[in-house]
Parts: structure tokens; C-alpha cells; sequence
């Protein structure tokens, strides 16, 4: 289950590199723009003012992010699906995904799928599991403590692609413009008074979810009391922390 408030505590930051995504898009009247993995669709809105003319439509397999959009959001359509399974129509001109095929394996047999004369395809991947909080999350999965009950789920989030990987697959596939690129950005996170460390704040909004789900309350509670001890000492910083998340990024389209 995902929490809509939980995942947008860092909404400012989670939203940055959806924005410079979507700049990249080079179409001007699109008939029809998909977000896949819409989430709580306060950046999907954004496509609807990019797009007035447009259909904009938000799929996401959480049932709990698409009631929050339909409640929150205007100008979108939304429906519950899975990524895995979508056939975009003829009228797709424009597919958005952000932060999403890292959860899919083989993610690229998706992409090359989705590839048609006419249509723009923009993806953004997180590529910073090989940062500290990643490592520490893997290594306390692994532990004696914990493997029993997570050792299955410490590669639950699969390494991506680089920039060029992208590039060379949207090429075979016969784009003729690709746009790819690669940013690490500098996160600098609030440290607050009575609260959980603002990286494990961050992290059980989205990478941490498969763990949530494995453990009962008062297992979560002690696997995050473990973690945070693992996370003051790998994150300096009394007011502010800093946290680097390196993404991947590509913007394509195949000429009608």
C-alpha cells in the first residue's frame, strides 16, 4: 500500500526532474498525453496546463494514489492499471513515465513497445542505489535480524540503465531524435526535532514501500530504529542533511 502524505512530504524535490522531463518534449498539439505511474497527480495536473487541448490521462497500480488524484486534481483522467500491461492507442502522442521502470524488470522491452511514428516518449529513472542510504538499506535487509523476513526484497528496486543504455535502445528502435542525460542532485534536507531522519523520511515514501508491506508495525518501528542509527552515521548534519540522488533521463520520438 502506498501513503499519498508520505510521498509527497518532499514534494518540492520529488517534482524537480518530472519538470525538466517533461521541457524536453518537443510536442505542440498532442492529441492524447499518458502518465504512467501517476502517483497522486499533483504532477499530471501540470500536463493538463502544458496541454489545454489535450486528453491527459494518469494510470497508476495503487488504488490509494489514484482516489488521492481524482480528489485533489483537475483536467486529468485517471484509472488504476499496471504499467506492465499497457497498450497505449493510436491517439497517444506523448508518454510520460517518471520514476517508475525501476520497479519493472525488463522495462526495456516496454519501451521498445511503446516506440511509433508520431509519438514522444519521455522516462526518468532514479540511478542512486549505489548511494550510502542505499547500501545501508541492502546490508540491513541482509542482516541476521532481518534476512529471514527481507532477504528477497533487497533487490526488489533493480539497477537501470545509463543515459547511453537508453540512447542506444530508442536509436535501434528506429527514433530519430533522442535526448538523454543524466543529473545527481543535491537534496538538502530539513533535520526536524522529534522526527525520523529526513533520509528514512524520504526513502519510506517509495524505495522502503516493499519493506513496509513485509513487516507488522512493530517490526517496521524496530527496522526503522535499526536504520536510523545506520543513517546518522552515514548522513552529517545537525540542521541539514544532504542527500545525493543521481537520475536517468530520455526523451525520444519516431517521425510519422
Amino acid at each position: 500500500m502506498w501513503d499519498p502524505e508520505v510521498y509527497l512530504r518532499f514534494s518540492a524535490e520529488r517534482g524537480r526532474p518530472f519538470h525538466e522531463l517533461v521541457a524536453r518534449i518537443g510536442a505542440s498539439e498532442p492529441r492524447r498525453v499518458v502518465d504512467l505511474g501517476c502517483g497522486p497527480g499533483n504532477l499530471t495536473e501540470s500536463l493538463a496546463r502544458r496541454w489545454p487541448n489535450a486528453d491527459i490521462e494518469g494510470i497508476d497500480w495503487s488504488r490509494e494514489m489514484i482516489a488521492e488524484a481524482r480528489a485533489k486534481t483537475t483536467g486529468v483522467e485517471y484509472e488504476v492499471g499496471d504499467v506492465r500491461e499497457y497498450v497505449p492507442g493510436d491517439d497517444v502522442d506523448v508518454i510520460v513515465t517518471n520514476a517508475v521502470l525501476q520497479w519493472v524488470p525488463d522495462h526495456e522491452y516496454l519501451l521498445e513497445r511503446w516506440v511509433r511514428p508520431g509519438r514522444w516518449i519521455a522516462m526518468q529513472v532514479p540511478g542512486n542505489y549505489d548511494e550510502p542510504a542505499h547500501v545501508m538499506l541492502r546490508e540491513l535487509c541482509a542482516s541476521q535480524r532481518w534476512s529471514y523476513r527481507l532477504g528477497d526484497l533487497r533487490d526488489s528496486v533493480r539497477q537501470v540503465g545509463t543515459a547511453g543504455d537508453y540512447a542506444r535502445l530508442f536509436l535501434a528502435a528506429g527514433c530519430d531524435h533522442v535526448d538523454a542525460w543524466e543529473t545527481k542532485y543535491l537534496h538538502l534536507l530539513p533535520v526536524l526535532a522529534g522526527a525520523r531522519h529526513p533520509v528514512l523520511e524520504w526513502l519510506s515514501g517509495t524505495g522502503m514501500r516493499p519493506i513496509r508491506q513485509a513487516l507488522d508495525d512493530a517490526e517496521w518501528e524496530e527496522f526503522c530504529d535499526e536504520y536510523e542509527v545506520a543513517l546518522r552515521r552515514g548522513y552529517q548534519g545537525k540542521d541539514v542533511v544532504g542527500f545525493a540522488f543521481r537520475r536517468v533521463f530520455a526523451v525520444t520520438y519516431r517521425k510519422a
